[in-house]
């Protein structure tokens, strides 16, 4: 749990330092329209520029079938003025029987370090879940990093681990805060 909230604190923490940014300049597109399988997709594509350099670039596709089916994927990323840059992916979707999948990545790069997070999620038809999620976070200052693992299924619950390494990709005891 620990290492999970400081991967959260130095994202939030790159993020802080790097956006800045106000929207000095937008450009924005959206487009729905009726499909060949009796549904609808649309889409969404989102331009910005701040005055002091940061960019912000978002775009989804979102599909339904008309009988129950739909998916969406979408991406964006962010770079500050400073250099600092974030990009997140995902995609998601939901079948008429009931069962759905979605999955996504996030990383961040900025003076202070990196991180990066992947993770995937699944509903069958009869209700049965599972997800896993992977996280490594890295100091630029010291090149230590933790990696944390979690899954999740029905039948076993919450699985967690976390591994610390040093510069040299040793492994060695988590600092406590």
């Amino acid at each position: 749990m620990k290492s999970t909230l400081s991967a959260t604190a130095l994202t939030c923490a790159l993020l802080a330092a790097g956006f800045s940014a106000t929207h000095a300049e937008a450009s924005a597109r959206r487009v729905v329209r009726a499909n060949a399988d009796g549904g609808v997709t649309a889409t969404t594509a989102v331009n910005r520029q701040g005055p002091n350099g940061g960019t912000r670039v978002r775009n989804r596709s979102t599909t339904a079938d008309g009988q129950g089916n739909a998916s969406t994927a979408g991406s964006a990323s962010t770079t500050g003025p400073n250099g600092a840059t974030a990009v997140r992916t995902g995609q998601a979707s939901r079948s008429a029987d009931g069962s759905a999948e979605r999955s996504g990545s996030f990383a961040a790069t900025g003076a202070k370090g990196s991180v990066e997070s992947s993770g995937s999620s699944s509903k069958t038809a009869d209700g049965s879940v599972n997800a896993s999620r992977n996280t490594t976070a890295t100091s630029a200052a010291t090149g230590n990093s933790v990696q944390s693992t979690a899954s999740y299924n029905q039948a076993t619950g919450v699985t967690r681990t976390t591994t610390c390494y040093d510069a040299t990709g040793t492994a060695m005891s988590c600092p406590s805060r």
